[in-house]
């Protein structure tokens, strides 16, 4: 048994969702979110409550009751409170600016980096080292932040490029100068 797929999902004023044969659909007021349903998992709306029942008792079956109660739970805080993820720039000379919706990237290489703006994401920048990503879609805001990061990864020895504002670089020794007889 699922312990996350047994627990009914809340539904809060001015959330509505559907459910059809192919998807779980989640809207407000002016946007929605349409998640695939996975198999062996019946959904249904029952007051202002999401009740996910497991068809089976497979393994998969189990896994998917939990993967779905989940995606559905996700969806519903997204268009509620939205989503935010952020990204910290080090290193002297690199910057964030922002061109519209857009991005324009100075990370040390010889051009700017352009990075335009998946719709439903907005860029906020912070003393242009400071980018939030903002949206309601959860997968959406960790892949929009996960590229911009693969851009420039932290490097161990000075930490210079993005990182996440919850991210511990792990910084390791630079060159050790030459001691003992043998120097020079």
């Amino acid at each position: 048994m699922s312990k996350v797929g047994k627990k009914p999902i809340l539904i809060p004023s001015g959330i509505t969702v559907e459910v059809d044969t192919h998807n779980v659909t989640v809207k407000d007021a002016k946007r929605q979110l349409a998640i695939p349903r996975l198999r062996g998992i019946e959904v249904a709306v029952k007051g202002s409550e999401v009740v996910l029942e497991a068809e089976a008792t497979s393994k998969q079956v189990r896994s998917n009751w939990g993967t779905l109660r989940s995606l559905i739970q996700n969806a519903i805080v997204g268009l509620t409170k939205g989503y935010e993820k952020t990204l910290l720039l080090e290193g002297v000379g690199y910057k964030i600016a922002k061109e519209g919706n857009n991005l324009s990237l100075s990370l040390g290489f010889s051009h700017p980096v352009k990075f335009a703006a998946p719709e439903h994401i907005v860029f906020e920048v912070e003393k242009n080292t400071i980018l939030k990503i903002k949206g309601f879609d959860k997968g959406l805001v960790g892949q929009v932040a996960a590229e911009i990061r693969s851009l420039k990864k932290p490097e161990p020895y000075k930490g210079k490029g993005f990182r996440y504002s919850d991210e511990v670089i792990q910084r390791k020794a630079g060159k050790k100068a030459a001691t003992g007889a043998g120097a020079a």
